[in-house]
């Protein structure tokens, strides 16, 4: 799995426009093929801060996803509202299985806790 994780600063004066622009992009990209959830938030600690939280079953999928139109028509309208750098992070997510008997065997793994 891949998780993409970015911060968008947004012009306050714009922050109407940029939800609109967040919504139309979230409602698009769910529908891709390989989109596991996609959401943008709105940060509390500054509420023109627009956080995006992305989970993709592969890299093959996400590369797909920035080639679509909404990815294009996003891109071309979101410098209209930004005030400042746009941060992403990509990590690539490998689950670690249960333990299905309870008895702790089978991995070495450190038990995940979150």
């Amino acid at each position: 799995m891949i998780i993409v994780h970015g911060t968008i600063p947004i012009r306050p004066e714009c922050r109407e426009q940029a939800v609109k622009l967040a919504r139309n992009m979230t409602e698009a990209t769910r529908a891709e093929p390989g989109c596991l959830s996609y959401d943008f938030y709105v940060g509390l600690s500054d509420p023109n801060t627009l956080m995006l939280f992305q989970e993709w079953e592969s890299m093959e999928a996400l590369m797909r996803h920035f080639q679509t139109p909404h990815m294009e028509a996003f891109l071309r309208e979101l410098p209209a509202v930004v005030s400042g750098e746009i941060t992403t992070r990509r990590y690539a997510v490998q689950s670690v299985e249960e333990d299905v008997d309870g008895d702790g065997g089978g991995s070495d793994a450190a038990p995940v806790i979150h």
